[in-house]
């Protein structure tokens, strides 16, 4: 069950290049009881930043891997304490929180934001 994979409901900015696999997902988080806020593009997940602070950014697999590598820093600049998750990274990143591969199914990804959150919580 999906909801039982976070029991913290937190504010997620999720980013994909992709509209289809941006809104299944999406959904799959909405289920999971988190209120998610959707870009398309590297753009939009900027203005976003601008407009709203998140507790959670998640660039997904289908930005480009310049996309990937960039936005991590301007999520940092733009809101320090924001936890950045990175969907099909290849290697770690230090200003990603977490990374997992993009052929990882909604189930492991929702556990993921899970413990990303909880480890937030105790370090706070």
């Amino acid at each position: 069950m999906p909801a039982k994979a976070s029991k913290l409901t937190i504010k997620i900015l999720y980013g994909e290049s992709d509209e289809q696999v941006l809104s299944t997902q999406a959904a799959e988080m909405k289920k999971a009881g988190h209120h998610v806020t959707t870009t398309v593009g590297r753009q939009a997940v900027q203005d976003a930043l601008k407009r709203d602070a998140f507790d959670l950014v998640i660039l997904g697999s289908t930005l480009t891997k310049d996309d990937r590598h960039h936005l991590p820093y301007m999520v940092k600049k733009a809101h320090e304490g924001t936890r950045v998750l990175v969907m099909h990274a290849a290697s770690r990143h230090h200003e990603v929180d977490a990374a997992v591969d993009a052929s990882t199914s909604m189930q492991i990804v929702l556990e993921k934001i899970a413990r990303l959150m909880a480890e937030q919580s105790v370090s706070a």
